[in-house]
C-alpha cells in the first residue's frame, strides 16, 4: 500500500494543475484502507510554495471546516484522533489555527469507492459534499479542482457509485497506475 501512496504522490505532485495551485487541501489519512497522505502531505509543506490546509470537524452537527497546517513540526504534532486519523489543535504556536480558506485551488478528497465516471461514494456523513456545496455557493468563489485519491481497488466500473443531488462528481480521480478525467466537452 505504501508503494502505491508514493506513486500516486509522484501523480498529483506531477500534474500541471497541482503546480500552478497556490492554495491546496489534503485530508488526513486512517491508518488503512485508504491511500496514505503522509508523504503527500510533507512534500506540500516542503518546498513547493503552497499553503496546506486540512480538513477538521469540530462539532457534532456534521460541519467541517479547513485549518491551515503551516510546517512539518506542525503535522507531526497532530494526536491521532477517531479510527487513529491525525486531528489538527486548535493551535499552533499560541495562535488560534487560521480556517479561513478563501481561495482553495484544489481539494484532494477522500473516499470508499469511486467509478470510472468520476462519482465518489465517502464514509457516508456528507462532509466534503456539504463543504463544496457551502464553499462554491459563496459569492465571488469559484469551485476547487475536486481531485480523488483511489487504491486500484477502490475503482469500479463506469455508473456503478450511485450519486444524489447533494452529491458532487470529482474532476479527477488519481490511481497508482492512471490519473481519470472527465473526456473533453
Amino acid at each position: 500500500m505504501l508503494r502505491e501512496a508514493q506513486a500516486i504522490t509522484e501523480k498529483v505532485l506531477s500534474l500541471p494543475a497541482f503546480q500552478q495551485c497556490k492554495t491546496v487541501s489534503c485530508y488526513l489519512s486512517m491508518p488503512a484502507a485508504e491511500v496514505q497522505t503522509t508523504s503527500l502531505i510533507l512534500n506540500i509543506l516542503g518546498d513547493l510554495g503552497k499553503t496546506l490546509f486540512v480538513p477538521s470537524i469540530t462539532s457534532s452537527d456534521g460541519y467541517m471546516d479547513f485549518v491551515r497546517v503551516h510546517t512539518e513540526e506542525d503535522y507531526r504534532s497532530f494526536p491521532a484522533g477517531l479510527w487513529g486519523i491525525p486531528e489538527p489543535t486548535p493551535e499552533w504556536s499560541s495562535k488560534k489555527r487560521q480556517s479561513n480558506c478563501n481561495d482553495l485551488d484544489l481539494i484532494l478528497v477522500p473516499g470508499v469507492v469511486f467509478d470510472q465516471s468520476l462519482s465518489r461514494l465517502g464514509h457516508g456523513k456528507g462532509y466534503y459534499d456539504r463543504f463544496i456545496t457551502s464553499y462554491s455557493s459563496s459569492t465571488g468563489r469559484s469551485k476547487p479542482l475536486l481531485v480523488a485519491l483511489a487504491l486500484e481497488q477502490q475503482l469500479l466500473e463506469h455508473g456503478q457509485v450511485p450519486m444524489f443531488d447533494h452529491d458532487w462528481k470529482m474532476d479527477m480521480i488519481i490511481t497508482p497506475d492512471k490519473v481519470i478525467t472527465a473526456p473533453p466537452a
